[in-house]
């Protein structure tokens, strides 16, 4: 019934996809919005097989001979990734590909049930790939979650799976136990002595059953040091896995630890002793899956080539997306290919005696040294020859799914030299505003942001499908390095951040006799740190407008985090550049150590004072991506541009003096400007304290506006203006003020495609407000505006006053910082 109900729902899409318009619209817009639908669509196919893409690379020693096997586990069983990455395997020489995809409902929670027809044809053909490449293909499977190891209706459903698989061809096979409970049920309880027991009886049963074929793995519960009880040479598991496992078995082991930062000889030799064989190391060395912000592009490090004669195999278990692994498997071929010359090294020193292989290792470091370091895995090597390789990868106009991309002339893309919009941006930006009512009203809000069609000093139009240069691969691969480790572009970036906040006082408001020399050390670090940011923010750009639309949308999530990141951090060192602290005092408290998540992301945000509110940081990309360059800076003077309304032409200043002009004069160090390449297209403004600003606004302020706009005959309009004024700064209860003593007005917030863009203004300005005191703010919106609500909702606002409370209509959002 299920079945029958899939296909008529598929029909019906294929029904409605290919149906044209009805409700009058007119050919170019329902091709746009196809295109856009497909564009969608693809995106979404691409997120999915994020979540599905999780595989190791397998890479067994036996010590038996020199055959090395390299395999690597699909959880995505798509046939054009999967041929692209046995095309990739063979030619970096890995030989063997281990499927063991956790996100595939049936290879671990419904691990019972046999591959469908379809499901089988598409495994099929995979195996067959792999064997027509010279790969060695292993099925991995995990029933450890539910499985009664005492029964024998599992024990037959398990053997049922696993020759539904051998009779597809695969000749090579795992079972895995790993991330599974301990306890047992009652029948395993009486049946085997200990946990480890019932898997091996299990292990050893499938095993034979199987045939005992020559490549076998096992995971065990106890996979590492760390999860080990007490200890590994005193753990009873681990024991028992030595003892009563099949010796032709190997067991995997990922270290010390789940993510070993370094795995050496010495390191092995205990587990090596109690599991009575090597081990076959599983390296978690580039695995992501654990935090949705980090990505691992750096070179396989930290492994001693000599492991190879001490292990049964390694295991690299890479980052999910599939685009993210070149670098990490093309340094692991280089790895493996340095390990093989460093054993056929070995086997033709053999027979010599001590004094002349010492001076036959001499004889190849002094008089041939390219052959020296050709024996000698270096990583700064292994990640130049890939990004080389790499390179290439990325300047070719691919398709998600590895489908070539038609190259069209370079004026039929790229944006025109003029300062104009491009076209998909202008639709969209305009599509929007067409969608969204203006909740502003007449005569009270600005009808375009200040400056607006002028082009941004220092920015250029960034569009098209153009090439990424190899500094920016570098950066790339620098920010996104490794687990324990970053690269040196993200170490200056982290360095050069955390020395400008702890030494901001030196450019502070209430810095005095600053020496010089300090004060011109404090703004090289912060021009490094600005410079840096716009290249993030370039970097972001050209991955957008790049031509391998196959790693944007692998990469894209990654960089469109760090590139918001990077503009919060960047106007924060502007605006503290400009002297608007009052000292390191408020600039934040040590965090706890779980909150550190995210990477170099994670590690710049906590280094903001708002860093601790993680909500800020972490929301879903846009589902259409924009190659927009935006920066966000502190405001300035000259800033005060714009349009007048018609309805305001004899009085032009009149709706800027109401809706931003008490917060630029009295507190301009609170307001934010928002760029791109066309200029300013938007600002958010802040309040620090409401009850002194208000206090100030009625002494200075409003008298002003009261002497420039006096009632002149019958023309009551700046009078009219001058009350909405006066009812804008009106009174709030003291229990809102005591929690939210700042306040956020939201009048020229933009409108844009982008939306994370306007969150990320948002979070500067609160950046700036807890940097110098806030606990809280809050922002008054009328009723009406949903669209200003969600965005505040979805900022972490909560409403705190109703206009029925007091005598304002306005709804009241707060929130704590």
């Amino acid at each position: 019934m299920k079945q029958r109900e899939r296909e008529r729902e598929r029909e019906r899409e294929r029904e409605r996809e290919h149906s044209p318009p009805t409700n009058g619209k007119d050919d170019e817009s329902w091709s746009l919005s196809r295109e856009r639908e497909r564009e969608s669509n693809i995106h979404v196919f691409v997120c999915m097989m994020q979540l599905l893409f999780s595989f190791l690379v397998l890479c067994s020693i036996y010590n038996s001979g020199d055959h090395f096997l390299t395999s690597v586990t699909f959880s995505l069983p798509m046939p054009p990734l999967s041929m692209t990455f046995c095309a990739r395997m063979q030619s970096w020489g890995l030989n063997t590909y281990l499927y063991g995809p956790k996100d595939d409902l049936k290879h671990r929670l419904l691990w019972r049930e046999v591959y469908s027809h379809e499901e089988e044809g598409q495994l099929r053909t995979l195996i067959k790939e792999a064997q027509s490449r010279g790969l060695k293909f292993v099925y991995a499977l995990s029933p450890g979650q539910d499985i009664v190891f005492s029964s024998s209706c599992d024990l037959t459903l398990l053997k049922r799976k696993l020759r539904q698989v051998s009779d597809l061809g695969c000749q090579a096979f795992a079972i895995l136990f790993d991330d599974i409970d301990h306890s047992m049920c009652q029948a395993d309880s009486e049946a085997f002595s200990s946990f480890a027991h019932a898997q091996v009886t299990v292990t050893n049963e499938i095993y034979r059953f199987l045939g005992e074929p020559a490549v076998f793995l096992f995971c065990p519960t106890e996979y590492c040091g760390s999860l080990c009880s007490p200890s590994v040479s005193k753990s009873p598991y681990l024991q028992t896995v030595g003892e009563d496992l099949l010796p032709n078995i190997a067991v995997i082991w990922t270290g010390s630890k789940v993510i070993s930062r370094k795995l050496s000889v010495d390191c092995l030799a205990e587990v090596e002793s109690v599991l009575q064989r090597s081990p076959l190391i599983w390296d978690n060395l580039h695995a992501n899956d654990y935090d949705s912000r980090r990505l691992f592009l750096g070179p396989f490090k930290g492994r001693e080539p000599q492991l190879r004669s001490h292990l049964r195999g390694l295991l690299l278990n890479p980052n999910c997306e599939f685009e993210a692994n070149y670098i990490p498997l093309h340094s692991l071929a280089s790895w493996y290919r340095t390990g093989k010359k460093e054993r056929k090294g070995e086997v033709i020193s053999e027979g010599k005696d001590g004094a002349e292989r010492i001076m036959e290792q001499l004889e190849v470091a002094v008089m041939r040294p390219e052959m020296s370091r050709e024996c000698e895995y270096c990583p700064d090597r292994a990640l130049s020859a890939a990004l080389r390789d790499w390179m290439q990868e990325l300047n070719q106009p691919l398709q998600a799914g590895k489908k070539l991309l038609p190259v069209f002339p370079l004026n039929s893309s790229s944006p025109p030299s003029s300062p104009t919009k491009v076209k998909g941006e202008m639709e969209g930006r305009e599509g929007e505003k067409k969608s969204q009512p203006n909740h502003q009203p007449q005569g009270s809000r600005p009808s375009a942001p200040p400056g607006r069609g002028q082009k941004a000093q220092g920015w250029g139009l960034c569009g098209g499908k153009g090439l990424l240069s190899e500094t920016q691969v570098r950066l790339l691969v620098g920010l996104y390095y490794l687990p324990h480790e970053h690269g040196p572009s993200a170490q200056k970036l982290l360095q050069d951040l955390t020395w400008l906040k702890a030494n901001c006082h030196l450019v502070s408001a209430n810095s005095k006799k600053t020496p010089p020399l300090k004060i011109d050390e404090w703004r090289g670090r912060s021009s490094r740190v600005l410079s840096l940011c716009e290249d993030i923010a370039q970097l972001h750009c050209s991955v957008v407008s790049g031509a391998n639309r196959a790693v944007l949308y692998d990469l894209y999530p990654y960089v469109w985090d760090l590139r918001n990141t990077a503009l919060v951090a960047k106007a924060f060192i502007c605006w503290l550049g400009c002297g608007k602290t009052t000292g390191a005092d408020q600039l934040g408290v040590e965090s706890e150590p779980w909150t550190f998540k995210g990477g170099v992301s994670g590690e710049v945000q906590m280094l903001l004072p708002i860093g601790s509110s993680s909500d800020l940081f972490t929301h879903p990309p846009p589902l259409f991506p924009t190659s927009r360059l935006y920066n966000i800076r502190p405001y300035h003077s000259k800033d005060k541009v714009g349009e007048v309304p018609q309805s305001s032409a004899s009085h032009p200043d009149i709706v800027g003096d109401r809706c931003l002009g008490p917060c630029l004069a009295l507190c301009p160090e609170y307001c934010f400007i928002l760029e791109d390449e066309l200029g300013a297209c938007g600002c958010v403004l802040g309040i620090l304290d409401v009850r002194c600003f208000a206090k100030r606004c009625q002494a200075s302020w409003m008298p002003a506006m009261r002497d420039k706009y006096p009632p002149k005959g019958g023309n009551t309009h700046p009078n009219t203006q001058v009350k909405l004024m006066e009812e804008d700064q009106g009174e709030y209860p003291d229990s809102l003020i005591y929690h939210f003593p700042s306040q956020l007005r939201l009048d020229a917030l933009p409108e844009l495609v982008d939306v994370s863009v306007s969150r990320t203004l948002l979070t500067a300005l609160l950046t700036a407000l807890k940097a110098n005191g806030s606990q809280g703010v809050f922002c008054e919106v009328q009723p009406t505006d949903r669209q200003r609500l969600e965005f505040l909702t979805k900022m972490g606002f909560l409403e705190i006053l109703r206009g029925e409370a007091r005598s304002r209509e306005g709804v009241v959002l707060g929130r704590l910082l």
